[in-house]
């Protein structure tokens, strides 16, 4: 099953790392490292496919490959 593809990156005016969902707009989040970036932006796509949901609006498919459990895994530091 494809899952959304998701960007981590640094940023500088932030100070830290910045991981969001091009495939579900606005859905963002940030973090000091780069898994806490993408621990939180789990949190924010499950909310933001919930109040999708429950307004009725529209979930785009994931048109970018997601990452693999393995990766996420290796992000996680759950090796």
């Amino acid at each position: 099953m494809k899952d959304y593809h998701i960007n981590i990156f640094y940023s500088e005016e932030d100070s830290g790392y910045i991981a969001d969902i091009p495939d579900l707009e606005a859905c963002s989040a940030f973090g000091d490292t780069p898994e806490e970036a993408l621990r939180q932006v789990k949190i924010a796509k499950s909310a933001w496919l919930e109040a999708a949901e429950a307004e009725g609006k529209p979930i785009p498919e994931p048109r970018l490959y997601g990452l693999t459990g393995e990766e996420i895994a290796i992000m996680e530091g759950e090796k």
